[in-house]
């Protein structure tokens, strides 16, 4: 077997977009239109992955984060994110009281969601994402990374779907 061919097994099968998100922000339920053209385009081929990065002038963004990392244990974790995401602002009103309606209504143990907002059981994967983030230059939401590159979505969506799909392409060439 040739390095190339060791190189080939053990590199990942396919490519990880990172996408770090915040759940009150607009801006990252704007971006779930990309995210769903993303999936209906690659499918399996492209793996989408959950990063949190809670902003502070969002006063429940981190325990949204903390309930999103429940919905994942309990196998839910994109659909109730973008439940949350659709209601940003009822979010800012009604806090962790949505968080926990949201579960109940995609049929979670919406009880197990609300206790780990007491426990605080995912506040080091919470607190890793958003330090990682910290790390590598992210400061909004949303922010994608692949393949290395940073790709700032708070600013302007305007083109990062088409820039994102070049590098999958490029990955899956």
């Amino acid at each position: 077997m040739s390095d190339a061919d060791t190189d080939r097994t053990t590199r990942p099968v396919r490519p990880v977009l990172d996408v770090w998100c915040e759940l009150q922000c607009p801006d990252c339920r704007k971006a779930l239109d990309d995210l769903h053209a993303l999936r209906a385009r690659y499918g399996d081929r492209l793996e989408i992955r959950l990063r949190h990065f809670p902003l502070e002038k969002h006063k429940h963004a981190y325990a949204a984060a903390q309930a999103a990392e429940e919905a994942a244990d309990q196998g839910q974790a994109w659909p109730y994110v973008e439940a949350v995401l659709a209601r940003a602002e009822e979010l800012g009103e009604r806090g962790e009281k949505l968080l926990v309606t949201v579960a109940e209504e995609l049929g979670l143990d919406a009880e197990e969601v609300d206790t780990a907002l007491i426990d605080g059981r995912h506040l080091l994967i919470v607190d890793a994402d958003q330090a990682e983030g910290k790390a590598i230059g992210v400061t909004g939401t949303p922010t994608y990374v692949i393949d290395g590159q940073r790709l700032d979505g708070g600013q302007s969506q305007e083109g990062l779907r088409e820039r994102i799909e070049e590098i999958v392409d490029r990955l899956l060439g």
